[in-house]
């Protein structure tokens, strides 16, 4: 009995879970007996961080979850896997099962407050509907007893804020002028604030463009969505000029089949933050506030 160690408790735990007909989760009274024996001093101490190896099973075993059962885009799976795994090696392991994190309410609130502390209001919202979603899924496939969902708290959205600047057609003016159109990334930078501003795209749908997306015959883009939804805008002449001056005067043709590229080496597609942070860095250029690349949408709609 003194020689019993975590690895050997969690390989008890596996094929006890693997052994009946359907998937069964560990041993009720198992976390009372191993308490039992570590007051006796019968057991050495179990809990011990979560092994990586181990939490990434589970992760992918959540991401298939997440985009065979609910259909999740590409882009909220990686999210979501992401802000799970942070979650699940910031808590100690079971007891009772290595190769899953003992989940607690507690665990939980000394999450979200963790995060909130660096974090802005509106990414410790998306952070909570992240980790909402893996606590119902843990609980739907056995791995918890109990629905903790409910045990995270909400994030408040405080009345009376500032609103947000007003970005008119002056400001897009002045943000796409900002775009030194004799460099690569300067042309880059143009055609994408022009797929903002002038078609309402989200960062998302920028990052998510392909050489393949733009019907140069027919004169439209293909728009990868939400919930991996795919849809036809036409593309006007002006976004169209664009993208062709970038294609022919800046982009590489070697390698990612991404239509918006980094400028420098690995020259992999860009992802939706560094959409974002061009947008930033035009207004900073622009000499204007800084807006979301949200903001944008608002104004290609008031156009």
């Amino acid at each position: 009995m003194a020689g019993l160690t975590a690895v050997e408790l969690d390989l008890f735990v596996r094929q006890w879970r693997t052994s009946g007909p359907k998937r069964r989760r560990a041993p009720r009274g198992l976390p009372v007996l191993v308490s039992y024996l570590r007051v006796q001093d019968a057991i050495p101490e179990l809990v011990s961080p979560p092994s990586e190896d181990r939490v990434d099973v589970l992760l992918d075993e959540y991401a298939t979850f997440l985009t065979d059962e609910r259909g999740l885009a590409e882009g909220t799976v990686r999210y979501y896997r992401s802000t799970a795994k942070r979650f699940l090696i910031s808590v100690p392991a079971s007891t009772y099962d290595a190769a899953l994190p003992q989940v607690t309410a507690s665990a939980i609130r000394s999450f979200v407050i963790a995060v909130s502390a660096r974090r802005s209001t509106g990414s410790v919202k998306n952070t909570v509907t992240a980790l909402r979603a893996l606590l119902r899924f843990l609980h739907v496939r056995g791995y918890l007893d109990d629905p903790l969902a409910d045990a995270v708290p909400a994030v408040a959205g405080w009345r009376h804020r500032p609103l947000p600047p007003i970005v008119g057609a002056g400001d897009v003016a002045r943000l796409l002028g900002s775009c030194d159109r004799r460099t690569a990334t300067g042309r880059r930078d143009h055609a994408i604030l022009l797929l903002l501003t002038r078609l309402g795209l989200r960062t998302g749908e920028v990052a998510a463009l392909t050489v393949d997306d733009v019907d140069w015959r027919a004169g439209e883009i293909q728009l990868r969505g939400k919930g991996n939804r795919y849809e036809r805008l036409p593309l006007p002449n002006d976004v169209g000029q664009a993208i062709a001056d970038y294609c022919r005067r800046g982009r590489r043709r070697d390698g990612d089949r991404g239509l918006f590229l980094h400028a420098r080496a690995p020259y992999r597609a860009l992802s939706s933050s560094a959409v974002g942070h061009i947008v930033t860095r035009a207004c900073e250029r622009a000499g204007l506030p800084r807006v979301g690349a949200h903001r944008l949408r608002h104004a290609a709609a008031d156009a």
